[in-house]
């Protein structure tokens, strides 16, 4: 990117990653890029942390409420739409920033994807449905014989897996290493500077006070409604906790239950988001800030100038 390397900022769900972002862009006339694939979805507000209108007064925001609830909405199409948004915020004059916890989003930007083969929808949802139903450790069984390098990854993962290796005839370890093997020697996100933002150890309590802030600010009257015109299969549901309110509101399970298992949901998630920034960063190109420190805005701010 012209002018600097591409900041992005980034680290686990409810760390205050949105808070340290309007304060830099604020600061530096910037335009916020939204990497959360909750966000992308409208009218899952609430539960999804979205930035207030007050918010999107105060600095500009793109990637959000860019896709239906429906619809299916890939990394390598938000790379794409990307690409377009850092071109719509130099035209304002705004400097981008990229800030989510959406791994796989950060990584297609800054490193492009290997091209998927398409796999015929309708055979894909049929497939879809039948594992939907197995274990976590019959996919693994399943994946094992079809693309055993990917075996030992989760459920979303082994479920691609197995789709592309029935219905393409291919498998998706070998479509990567080929797509490695023509890729030049660059480091990977070398051409960009991360703020990781993580508080440590307070984060397990700053995910239950923001589950109350969602409770408090509506989610359970938004769940309602959306249920009501949102079929219980479209990928928008899969928003954290999001599901399991709609179980709530449907009458299958009593709100203390219901929020117990978002706050665990949501702490399980935010571990695997940790061990991916963890993995998949370059460590040079990282900077760590604990919004909690008195400390935390000049680090942020220093982090910023060092980009230019």
């Amino acid at each position: 990117m012209a002018g600097g390397r591409m900041r992005i900022i980034c680290g686990p769900t409810a760390a205050g990653k949105s808070t340290i972002a309007l304060d830099l862009a604020e600061t530096f006339g910037a335009a916020i890029l939204s990497a959360d694939s909750r966000a992308i979805y409208c009218g899952f507000d609430v539960g999804t942390a979205k930035p207030t209108r007050e918010e999107c007064a105060r600095v500009t925001h793109y990637g959000i409420d860019v896709a239906e609830p429906d619809e299916r909405f890939s990394a390598a199409r938000w790379a794409a739409e990307a690409d377009e948004w850092i071109e719509s915020a130099g035209e304002i004059d705004k400097k981008p920033v990229v800030v989510g916890g959406t791994g796989l989003y950060i990584k297609a930007l800054v490193e492009p994807l290997f091209s998927a083969p398409e796999l015929d929808a309708a055979r894909r949802g049929e497939l879809e449905r039948e594992l939907e139903s197995m274990s976590v450790a019959e996919l693994k069984r399943w994946c094992n014989a079809l693309d055993p390098a990917r075996a030992h990854l989760g459920r979303t993962q082994l479920v691609r897996a197995i789709e592309t290796a029935i219905l393409a005839g291919e498998r998706i370890s070998e479509l990567h290493s080929l797509h490695n093997a023509k890729r030049e020697g660059n480091e990977p996100g070398a051409s960009a500077a991360y703020l990781v933002v993580d508080p440590g150890a307070r984060l397990s309590a700053r995910i239950e006070e923001r589950v109350d802030r969602m409770l408090a600010n509506g989610w359970l009257p938004e769940v309602e409604g959306l249920a009501k015109r949102i079929p219980p299969d479209a990928p928008a549901w899969k928003a954290s906790g999001y599901s399991v309110m709609r179980d709530h509101v449907e009458g299958n399970l009593d709100l203390s239950s219901a929020k117990e298992r978002v706050i665990i949901e949501t702490r399980q998630y935010a571990k695997r988001q940790r061990t991916w920034l963890r993995h998949q960063l370059p460590p040079a190109a990282v900077t760590h800030v604990n919004p909690e420190d008195s400390r935390a805005r000049a680090v942020a701010r220093e982090w910023w100038e060092r980009a230019e």
